[in-house]
């Protein structure tokens, strides 16, 4: 059903919960109950899930494992090509949502937040995110996009022309992937991470990167996308990023002394 969902095509979750009654013995409510169970699960790996089954939490340890052994036996699904408004020429971009960053004055209840950071922390969601090259670039063309439209918007096409792909045009070593600027001429650089899950979905940052983010801090921005292929959102991060996430080390570089 989630594959027929994002692909746009029609489903009756009705007609498959009664199949599924008269597969496995078990009543409506409790079929649709697990379905929630599986949208929690798959919200905990950074994906999406059916609209209409809300993610229920509490959930069985072995559900996580049923998920990533589908996941594993589907790669396909993780390198899907992101069907989005943008990437149609006859239409303009939309203006990308912009909002706050997650705080802790916002964050779910405990044993949610427990059961998502599991989830990321077994499976290691933020390295998925990060090899995947294809929701990487798509989301650097989002934001490549909105920053030469919001300057167009606002009567600053000198700036808009001179907006770069850096990660593109000059490989990935520079710690940046966008170069723009803001509406006065300063500069902006932009580090793009993306990820189809929610906003708290956990993402890899590289040495190189952080280092870049602290010497040139007042310029530097992390543009977060969550959410990228049903209806893609974000928020910013300025340096220090310690300010707004736990850096947590997850390599170690092994040598001879």
């Amino acid at each position: 059903m989630l594959v027929l969902d994002v692909a746009g095509s029609p489903y009756n979750k009705a007609e498959h919960n009664r199949h599924l009654q008269h597969l496995i013995g078990r009543s409506r409510t409790s079929i649709e109950f697990k379905h929630q169970n599986i949208s929690a699960v798959l919200k905990g790996f950074g994906e999406e899930w059916i609209p209409g089954y809300k993610p229920a939490f509490n959930f069985q340890k072995s559900l996580d494992d049923a998920v990533a052994r589908w996941l594993s036996a589907n790669p396909a699904w993780l390198q899907r090509e992101p069907k989005l408004p943008w990437t149609s020429a006859m239409r303009e971009p939309e203006p990308l949502w912009i909002g706050p960053a997650p705080t802790m004055s916002n964050q779910p209840p405990p044993q949610e937040l427990e059961q998502m950071q599991h989830i990321a922390r077994k499976f290691d969601v933020a390295g998925r995110d990060e090899r995947n090259r294809t929701l990487g670039r798509a989301g650097e063309e989002l934001v490549l996009a909105h920053e030469r439209m919001t300057l167009r918007a606002a009567g600053r096409t000198d700036l808009a022309e001179n907006v770069r792909w850096v990660s593109v045009d000059e490989g990935d070593g520079a710690g940046y992937d966008i170069a723009s600027f803001d509406l006065s001429g300063k500069e902006r650089l932009i580090e793009v991470k993306t990820t189809n899950g929610w906003e708290r979905t956990p993402f890899h940052i590289s040495r190189n990167e952080l280092a870049v983010a602290q010497e040139r801090r007042t310029h530097w921005r992390l543009m977060r996308l969550w959410n990228f292929s049903r209806a893609p959102k974000a928020f910013e991060l300025a340096p220090p990023l310690e300010a707004h996430v736990t850096l947590t080390a997850t390599a170690f570089q092994a040598s001879f002394s």
